[in-house]
């Protein structure tokens, strides 16, 4: 890719007098060295996996683990009966749903679309599924905006890390949502200023969060932080459409990022040592569920 920063997008945008998108989408064809209808066939081959993966959930799986299944369900029963009564209101509660259920089906070992990490498989599609159903929002925006999320993804993990390994569930999870944060706003009309400082701040949100799965399993609590990075994106993308800003430019945000990860000790950077695999329950947990494999 051909962007170290976000800046370099937006720098980009105005030479070529092109949205966002558009210039990520020509950065896709030089690379690959394909053309315009290749890199949206590719991009419509994501969107549709995406979809069939959000229709496909079974609410009777369970992992082999026993740790995860179900509670996507009982997310979509609960906000179906309750409606606009609930905290959150029927809209984010179905973004909820659909985070739980997308990383349950990814423990499960279901089809999902890595995006852009296995881990954080659920934060994108539970803010841009609900988004196309209910808002009737036509497929081709929804196509520019995984452009926007693509680049924005692009960025970090060129100068940070996607990895959890590397730097820790902040680099993915906090990736994922930031390209969440960013899609939204295109979806919403805001412009490429927007776009990135939704971006920022939905990074910020999550600065410093560890990766610490009980048992070395992506499932606890893997599955319920995808729901904290939806719900962080579009509380961050509403917060950039009203004009808010990050203090600490996005690219500057990435690169604390970086920092944080490479400083952060290893036991907090996916080997399921420290923080809550390392707690009693999550030790328990782990005896038991490594003991049967």
């Amino acid at each position: 890719m051909a962007f170290e920063a976000l800046q370099d997008i937006i720098s980009a945008c105005e030479q070529m007098k092109k949205a966002f998108w558009e210039v990520v989408l020509e950065d896709d064809m030089t690379e690959r060295e394909v053309s315009k209808e290749n890199s949206m066939a590719q991009m419509r081959y994501t969107w549709n996996a995406m979809l069939q993966s959000a229709s496909g959930y079974d609410r009777t799986l369970q992992s082999k683990s026993g740790l995860v299944g179900g509670d996507g369900a009982k997310m979509e029963d609960y906000y179906r009966e309750k409606g606009t009564e609930s905290l959150c209101g029927e809209y984010v509660d179905s973004v909820i749903a659909g985070a739980l259920q997308m990383g349950e089906s990814n423990a499960c070992m279901k089809r999902i679309v890595a995006a852009p990490t296995a881990g954080a498989c659920g934060v994108l599609p539970a803010v841009l599924v609900p988004y196309f159903q209910k808002r009737r929002c036509p497929e081709e925006r929804i196509l520019e905006a995984l452009y926007v999320a693509a680049g924005i993804g692009q960025v970090i993990a060129t100068r940070a890390s996607i990895s959890g390994a590397a730097g820790g569930c902040q680099a993915e999870i906090g990736s994922a949502s930031a390209m969440a944060a960013g899609a939204l706003v295109h979806l919403q009309g805001g412009d490429m200023q927007q776009i990135i400082q939704a971006a920022g701040i939905a990074l910020k949100n999550l600065l410093g969060l560890v990766c610490d799965p009980v048992a070395g399993l992506v499932e606890v609590p893997c599955v319920k932080r995808n729901v904290i990075g939806a719900v962080n994106a579009m509380s961050s993308a509403d917060m950039a459409m009203a004009g808010i800003t990050s203090r600490i430019p996005p690219d500057q945000v990435i690169d604390a990022m970086k920092e944080i990860g490479d400083r952060m000790d290893v036991s907090f950077r996916e080997t399921a040592q420290g923080g809550l695999a390392g707690t009693a329950a999550g030790m328990e947990i782990a005896e038991r569920v490594l003991g049967r494999q």
